[in-house]
């Protein structure tokens, strides 16, 4: 971390620490609850796959509204009692989960996980409001290790307890989340001073309202455009990565979890070790453009990968396209004031509950049709190949805007 000053240093680690048990927490019951769908769904896996669709795209719905919502809260009453209360809540919804005894009060579930999994975009402004701007990428990077090494213990440990109990992931979730807010309760200071507080705003605060401020600069739209195609392939990953691994490699529960810790650990150390130089070294644009086309070829190599070995080579390659979302977090964070830090995270996670609405059913439709034995086609990669296009688009306008700045 030595490219954050050392005032802002503990209040980063602060959050850095809350992130990272809020991913594990949450990494926990990924490897278990598409199967756990599929069994309740009947058993038929592409059944099971459409039916998981429509559980992701109702949790990013959720999350959609929520998180405007909460970012305009956080920039009234401050960022700690938001995050706090979305722990509490995180953890008494896994319980439920836990104990839920059919589809629909494990469909009830995910509706109230993704309300209380919008906090993330509160961790962002947070990030935002302790560090300069020069700064705010190797510190947007050091959330991404936080997300990094959260789904590397989170779902390696999800998977050696959904071996033994398919529930079993979801109370060592609630207690990871509940022991989260109480430490966040003792050791969490306040961010975001008096001063820079702002008055709540229904009208700011409903997701429409807060898609409005990515209107304020022509480059805050070309960034949030951006965001908001990467943000679509990616959300390949909670969509189908589980059942396509599964499907494909025939790989259980516990080879699935470890596999997911590999990408974790590539991921931390990508942007944990590699953000801060890069960044600094070819500016943020540029960095945003090289991640992209990277990402590009991850995604090809996800989908063309006919054994578990090659799958395996394309998780270093694809990590590296880890660069995207800190670069682009902070240049959009340039753009707006210390006031707004809050409802322009909140922008983007209604941006990602957007993605988060139309990638399930997209992807899981796609990996459904491409799997059924009816038809003609058998090609079990089609959503990854999707989401390599999806990646391109996105590096199309990356290219524009480095060239429109270069030209100036």
């Amino acid at each position: 971390m030595s490219n954050i000053s050392a005032a802002p240093r503990a209040a980063v680690i602060f959050i850095f620490i809350t992130v990272c048990i809020d991913i594990i927490s949450f990494g926990i019951i990924i490897p278990v609850l598409p199967h756990l769908v599929t069994t309740f769904a009947g058993g038929d896996i592409a059944h099971g796959a459409r039916v998981y669709g429509v559980f992701t795209t109702v949790w990013a719905l959720m999350q959609f509204f929520s998180s405007p919502i909460l970012g305009a809260l956080s920039d009234r009453f401050g960022r700690r009692p938001v995050i706090l209360l979305s722990c509490v809540g995180m953890g008494l919804d896994f319980i439920l989960m836990a104990m839920a005894p059919n589809l629909a009060w494990l469909f009830v579930g995910r509706m109230i996980s993704g309300i209380t999994a919008a906090n993330f975009s509160t961790a962002s402004a947070y990030i935002a409001d302790v560090t300069s701007p020069d700064k705010r990428a190797a510190a947007f990077g050091m959330l991404g290790v936080a997300f990094g090494i959260g789904f590397v213990i989170g779902p390696a440990i999800g998977g050696l307890l959904g071996s033994i109990d398919p529930h079993l992931p979801f109370w060592a979730g609630a207690v990871l989340a509940l022991i989260n807010a109480a430490y966040g309760y003792f050791v969490l200071p306040e961010s975001l001073a008096p001063e820079h507080r702002s008055a709540f705003s229904w009208r700011k605060a409903n997701p429409l309202g807060a898609l409005k401020l990515l209107r304020v600069h022509p480059e805050l739209m070309s960034m949030a455009s951006i965001n908001f195609l990467s943000q679509l392939a990616q959300s390949v990953y909670s969509t189908v990565i589980v059942l396509y691994m599964g499907y494909r490699y025939s790989w259980d529960a516990g080879q699935i979890g470890m596999t997911l810790a590999l990408v974790g650990v590539c991921s931390a150390i990508v942007q944990g070790g590699l953000t801060g130089p890069v960044v600094r070294y070819f500016g943020e644009r540029h960095a945003l453009l090289f991640s992209l086309l990277i990402g590009i070829a991850g995604f090809v190599i996800f989908g063309l990968s006919s054994t578990g070995i090659l799958f395996l080579c394309g998780i270093p390659v694809i990590a590296l396209s880890g660069f995207a979302n800190p670069a682009v977090q902070s240049l959009m964070t340039q753009r707006v004031l210390p006031s707004e830090q809050g409802l322009l995270q909140g922008a983007n996670a209604a941006l990602i509950g957007i993605t988060g609405m139309i990638g399930p059913i997209l992807f899981s439709e796609t990996y459904a049709r491409f799997i059924d034995p009816d038809n003609t086609v058998h090609l079990p990669g089609a959503p990854f190949l999707l989401a390599a296009v999806l990646m391109t688009v996105a590096a199309f306008i990356a290219w524009r805007a480095v060239r429109v700045n270069s030209a100036r």
